[in-house]
C-alpha cells in the first residue's frame, strides 16, 4: 500500500454513512475502489466532484451469494487483486422482540450477517493465496451491548462479531488480519427514517421504545462522532496493520463498552459460586 502501488478496496453499502466517507477519502487518496451498493445513482450523487476513475461501483444484493462472486471476479478483472475487505453494509431496526415479523429478522440478517458471510466466502480464497489482506467488518457498539428496541440490530451485529473473531484466529496463519470497528453515534444519517425501519405495526406495552424511538430520531444532527475522523481512524488502523481486533470508535462507544465490561465481570463474579458445582467431583 504504498504510493506507486495503490490498494485496492471492495467496499459494501457505499451509498451512505460511513460507507460514502470511506469511498470518498480512498478515492481522494489514490486507492482502487470497488463500490457496492443497491443505488449506484445515489452513490454517485453522493461522490459529486470526486475523482471516480479508480471506482468500480457496481449494484449488488448481498443476499444473493452469486452476485457477489460476481463482484469479486469483476474487481479482480479490473483491478487484478484485492487487498482490504470493508464488510459495511447493514441499517436500524428500532421494534421490541415481540413486535419482529420473521421477514424482517430474515432481511436485516441476510444483509448483516449472511451479506458479510457471502463476501468472505468469494474474497478469502484469493486473500489466502495472496497470503496477505485485511478484512474490515463494521460492526457496532451495539455489537457488544444491546439495550430495549435494538434487539434485532444488535444479534445481527452480535453474530457479525462471533464470526470475526473466528475468522480472526483462522486466517492469521495466511497471513490475512481482520478488524472488528464498533462504532457510536456518528452523525450521518443512520438515525434518520431513511437508514432506520421501524415497525409496520406496534403492540401495547412497549411506550418506553415509542419513546427511545422518538428520542434516537430527534438526535439526527447532533451525534457526537464526526465520519470524517471516523474513517481517518479507519484508514489508520488499516494503514498500521497492528491495531486490536476490536476497535470502538467514539467516546460514547468507549463508555458504554467499558460499562459492558463491568456488568460482565460482575456477572461472573456473582455466578462463580454455582458454576463450580456442575463439575464431575475430582477425587484426590
Amino acid at each position: 500500500m504504498t504510493a506507486s502501488a495503490p490498494a485496492t478496496w471492495f467496499v459494501t453499502g457505499t451509498s451512505r454513512g460511513l460507507g460514502l466517507e470511506l469511498v470518498k477519502q480512498l478515492l481522494d487518496r489514490g486507492d482502487n475502489v470497488t463500490a457496492t451498493t443497491r443505488s449506484a445513482e445515489r452513490l454517485y450523487a453522493g461522490l459529486a466532484g470526486a475523482d471516480t476513475s479508480r471506482l468500480l461501483a457496481l449494484t449488488v444484493d448481498l443476499a444473493d451469494e452469486a452476485q457477489v462472486r460476481d463482484a469479486v471476479r469483476h474487481t479482480l478483472d479490473r483491478f487484478g487483486a484485492v487487498d482490504v475487505v470493508v464488510n459495511n453494509a447493514g441499517y436500524g431496526y428500532l421494534a421490541a422482540i415481540e413486535e419482529l415479523s420473521d421477514s424482517a429478522a430474515r432481511q436485516t440478517f441476510d444483509i448483516q450477517v449472511f451479506g458479510a458471510w457471502n463476501v468472505l466466502r468469494a474474497v478469502l480464497p484469493h486473500l489466502r493465496a495472496r497470503r496477505r489482506g485485511h478484512i474490515v467488518n463494521i460492526s457496532s457498539i451495539l455489537g457488544l451491548t444491546t439495550m430495549p428496541g435494538w434487539g434485532l440490530y444488535s444479534a445481527g451485529k452480535f453474530a457479525l462479531e462471533a464470526m470475526s473473531e473466528a475468522l480472526a484466529a483462522e486466517a492469521a496463519d495466511a497471513g490475512v488480519k481482520v478488524t472488528l470497528v464498533e462504532p457510536g453515534y456518528f452523525r450521518t444519517d443512520f438515525l434518520s427514517t431513511e437508514s432506520l425501519a421501524l415497525p409496520s405495526a406496534t403492540m401495547d406495552g412497549y411506550e418506553p421504545i415509542r419513546a427511545m424511538t422518538r428520542d434516537h430520531l430527534a438526535l439526527q444532527g447532533t451525534q457526537l462522532g464526526d465520519p470524517v475522523r471516523g474513517v481517518q481512524a479507519i484508514l489508520e488502523l488499516v494503514d498500521r496493520g497492528d491495531g486490536p481486533l476490536r476497535q470502538v470508535l467514539g467516546s460514547d462507544a468507549h463508555a458504554f463498552a467499558s460499562a459492558k465490561v463491568e456488568s460482565l465481570r460482575a456477572d461472573l463474579e456473582k455466578g462463580k459460586d454455582l458454576a463450580m458445582t456442575t463439575d464431575f467431583p475430582q477425587h484426590l
